[in-house]
């Protein structure tokens, strides 16, 4: 395993669940390991349908045994160290957090893109973030608010072309109208991927 693959192992997400087994945030691969190793919190595996529970030391005996008998998986990600390997955990439950998650989505311009999953809402075209803007629906100079009911993700293009106007006025259709996520808009697209399929219990 070479020092890319190592750091894109502690770069993997991990679903982190409060001590009643609800979701409460995302943290990086590196965080949960902090955590885990000081006793803060347990790897949580779902297996044969029931839920196990891993401290570091068990956690890290049972990926390397599974490593043995059934081989690496693709969707998996490992870190190696000078002495062992140990597979990064998709879900952790802190052990002392009681807190219950208040379902707030911050407002931010990577949330909108991903809420709109990088497609202009305008032509309907995919872009990457560098060739993205965040366009009023209704403009400011017309009393529209930032808001995540009055934002949209939109080209570069298509925002010069609408300008002050609204979608009515410049004679463009908006694709669907913008609404605030109830979760997460990382944590619904990571969701999506084989790799953290096992999300969806613990959300739904």
């Amino acid at each position: 395993m070479d020092a890319a693959t190592k750091n894109h192992g502690l770069q993997s997400s991990v679903l982190a669940l409060n001590r009643m087994y609800m979701a409460i945030h995302i943290v990086s691969a590196k965080r949960a390991f902090c955590l885990l190793w000081k006793g803060f919190a347990e790897v949580v595996s779902v297996e044969d349908g029931a839920y196990m529970a891993y401290d570091f030391d068990s956690w890290r005996e049972t990926s390397e045994l599974r490593r043995e008998v059934f081989g690496p998986n693709a969707s998996d990600d490992w870190i190696r160290s000078v002495e062992f390997q140990i597979q990064v955990p998709r879900v952790i439950r802190l052990l002392n957090y009681d807190r219950v998650p208040k379902n707030t989505v911050k407002f931010s311009r990577r949330n909108v893109f991903l809420r709109d999953e990088n497609c202009c809402q305008y032509c309907g075209n995919r872009f990457g973030n560098g060739n993205l803007s965040l366009d009023h629906v209704v403009p400011r100079s017309l009393g529209g608010p930032t808001t995540w009911e009055n934002i949209v993700c939109a080209c570069l293009r298509c925002n010069v072309r609408k300008g002050g106007r609204t979608p009515q006025q410049a004679g463009m259709q908006l694709g669907r109208r913008p609404t605030k996520p109830k979760h997460n808009p990382l944590l619904i697209y990571q969701r999506r991927s084989q790799k953290y399929e096992c999300w969806n219990q613990f959300l739904d």
